[in-house]
């Protein structure tokens, strides 16, 4: 099936997709803070370009769109490969997963810990706080 745009139409749809301050990674920040975690964003000398970093306790947090990323729950709805041109997009998906993959490696081969959370599950603020507090361990400076 061809695509119903043309390319310069859809490269300005997929310009204006931001990376940052989207809502997922919004609603982790705002529970973090509230919890007393202070945090870098979006460190860009760290592989992936993580979206919380805690550098004192040598953890980071990606908050990943289920779409973009392809996440694996059965259960997830926003994790599908789109009908039209479907080369395409399962090319750039599986890019960005292993994208995903070295970036993690990479983190945690030079001691980071890593937690990844997902769109999907951020809807439910008590398991992300649960999550983040088990991630994290106490606030207040690190030890």
């Amino acid at each position: 099936m061809a695509d119903r745009i043309d390319a310069a139409a859809r490269s300005r749809n997929m310009s204006r997709i931001r990376s940052k301050g989207m809502k997922p990674e919004m609603a982790v920040r705002r529970i973090a803070h509230r919890l007393g975690y202070r945090f870098r964003l979006h460190r860009r000398d760290l592989p992936g370009t993580p979206d919380l970093v805690f550098p004192a306790r040598r953890k980071i947090i990606f908050v990943h769109g289920c779409f973009w990323h392809r996440h694996a729950d059965p259960s997830c709805r926003a994790a599908h490969t789109p009908r039209s041109n479907e080369v395409y997009w399962e090319a750039k998906i599986a890019r960005n997963i292993a994208r995903d993959d070295a970036a993690r490696v990479e983190l945690e081969r030079t001691g980071w810990n890593v937690l990844e959370l997902w769109e999907c599950g951020i809807k439910n603020a008590e398991a992300t706080e649960r999550a983040i507090r088990n991630f994290l361990g106490p606030p207040g400076p690190a030890s």
